[in-house]
């Protein structure tokens, strides 16, 4: 399963990132948006978990709690929208 992150604090790395989730399953990827010109994180990532229940679970116990200062947001990430 895809998720979404957001509100994520700027100075959060993709380790960090996938340690906390890992602690509910595999994770097999991490990315954490970053600004192509000034290298800077936009506050929001996608997280890969292969197993859709382990996923689940960590979107339901994660959403709403404080990483680094920021109550972050968590959902199932939904397919890009298609561009004219």
């Amino acid at each position: 399963m895809n998720i979404y992150v957001r509100n994520l604090n700027y100075n959060l790395r993709e380790d960090e990132l996938g340690q906390l989730f890992g602690e509910f399953g595999e994770v097999s990827s991490v990315k954490i948006i970053k600004d192509k010109i000034t290298g800077r994180a936009k506050g929001f990532g996608f997280i890969e978990m292969p197993d859709d229940n382990a996923a689940t679970e960590a979107i339901n116990k994660i959403n709403g709690t404080d990483v680094k200062g920021r109550p972050i947001q968590v959902e199932k990430a939904q397919p890009p929208k298609q561009r004219d």
